[in-house]
């Protein structure tokens, strides 16, 4: 097993070096360089891995996702890990780490640099404490368990979904409630908020922007939608899993809570620490949509889950999934398929940026402007790493972030825009503007956005973003 998971590594580290950057590992990179406690979007974690993985590989594609595929490895030693101690010499660990590694949702997230990626590895690292405190007894697990959890709300906000589902499990059977009276799940609880404090006090600094952000998001209501969003939410994670896989996760977690197994700690464990969370998606998309990346936080558990319960085809759906992961990685890099754009994923969020920046940078050169600028912070931070030149940031987010603010020398800028924004009328920020050209982000002759140029003096409040160096 060693063997082809450090094969698929490579192959994973090799994508990563060749995919073009998105928008938001752009953004992210920007984060590397204006290191916080915290940040509008997410925590900082994302942040200081691709500070560390710039610091090995350079301000490359590589550099920035090269922990990506590294925690791919070490998360599927973990879940091995995990399923070895909670059935011992019944083959759960390989099955659950293949069975993990089958889904297109780990596959892209090893290869794309997001707050999802170190989120998995922590999650992964909390359960596999938990395993590991069933099989020997050792309450100091708790206090490796409650780290981790606070690392993974470093990570991303969701992990505080571990919470509810670790009481729900120590509630649901009778053997663990004795841990409730104990220090060692009260220490714990106090490493993981040793772990979240910098993330805590940035946002009490900062007018809890952050968790208000996020947390608003809760109070979204569209009950005549709810069909149409559940519908969605539900199709995405199958397309998530690939299809094959998504049903045996399914009928894991049935076994799982099914009968009596409810009682048995190895099977609670897995059943409450995935349905939870997947109840509050399931309850958020009754109201409003669940974007499909979100509830990745059940795909550990569910693997261990269908590990544990599922012993036949579970070898074709993991040769399935790593078949249409390997088409996706294809598409990304070398682009075999002239797909339609709402068919090509990898053509909307990676293609043309560099070309888009030419163009922008020859209409500044004709308009006479003397910075680039785009108020999208995507799009402000793509231009700045594909771009030699000054680019600002035009947009009240960027007042978050420790950056210089716009050089004298930037007193006129060219506004890159996207059409999808509608067309920009003189006002607020803009007060004057000059159409100046437009351009299309595009590859193959397949176009995945459109963009106008204007010329502009230089907005109040921007600030300069980190060229590529």
């Amino acid at each position: 097993m060693r063997w082809l998971l450090l094969a698929v590594t490579m192959v994973r580290l090799a994508v990563a070096a060749t995919m073009p950057l998105s928008a938001d590992e752009a953004y992210y990179r920007v984060w590397a360089h204006a290191l916080a406690p915290g940040y509008l979007d997410h925590p900082p974690m994302v942040a200081l891995w691709i500070r560390a993985g710039t610091a090995l590989a350079g301000d490359t594609p590589l550099g920035i996702r090269l922990l990506g595929p590294l925690s791919a490895f070490l998360g599927s030693v973990l879940l091995w890990r995990a399923g070895e101690d909670l059935a011992p010499g019944r083959g759960a660990g390989q099955r659950a780490v293949w069975l993990l590694n089958g889904t297109l949702l780990l596959n892209a997230g090893a290869v794309v640099m997001t707050p999802d990626t170190p989120l998995l590895l922590f999650w992964t690292a909390s359960l596999a404490a938990l395993a590991r405190l069933l099989r020997t007894g050792r309450g100091t697990w708790w206090l490796a368990a409650g780290a981790a959890a606070g690392l993974a709300f470093d990570s991303k906000y969701t992990a505080i979904l571990l919470v509810p589902g670790v009481l729900a499990w120590l509630l649901a059977v009778p053997s663990l409630r004795h841990w409730l009276k104990r220090w060692e799940l009260w220490a714990a609880a106090v490493a993981a908020l040793v772990m979240a404090t910098p993330v805590l006090v940035w946002n009490a600094d900062h007018g809890w922007v952050s968790f208000a952000r996020q947390g608003g998001r809760a109070g979204d209501w569209h009950p005549a939608d709810a069909w149409h969003f559940l519908v969605e939410f539900l199709s995405g994670q199958v397309g998530l899993a690939t299809p094959l896989l998504a049903a045996l996760f399914a009928v894991g977690l049935w076994r799982c809570v099914r009968g009596g197994a409810w009682r048995a700690p190895e099977m609670s464990l897995l059943a409450a620490t995935t349905l939870v969370p997947l109840a509050v998606f399931a309850e958020h998309a009754l109201g409003d949509r669940v974007q499909a990346n979100w509830p990745a936080i059940l795909y550990p558990g569910a693997a261990l889950g269908a590990a544990l319960t599922v012993q036949r085809f579970w070898r074709t759906a993991v040769a399935v999934g790593l078949g249409l992961s390997g088409l996706v990685y294809l598409q990304a890099t070398v682009v075999p398929f002239g797909l339609p754009r709402r068919l090509d994923f990898s053509l909307i969020r990676l293609a043309g940026w560099d070309d888009l920046a030419r163009e922008a940078e020859a209409a500044r050169i004709t308009a006479g402007a003397d910075c680039v600028a785009a108020d999208e912070y995507g799009l402000a931070a793509e231009l700045a790493y594909h771009l030699p030149g000054p680019v600002l940031g035009a947009e009240p987010r960027w007042a978050l972030f420790a950056l210089p603010p716009a050089p004298a020398s930037c007193a006129s800028v060219l506004l890159v825009r996207s059409v999808r924004r509608a067309t920009l009328a003189p006002g607020g920020m803009w007060p004057v503007l000059m159409p100046a050209g437009q351009a299309a982000r595009a590859r193959g002759g397949i176009v995945a956005e459109r963009y106008r140029f204007y010329r502009a003096p230089a907005p109040a409040g921007a600030v300069l973003l980190p060229a590529r160096g």
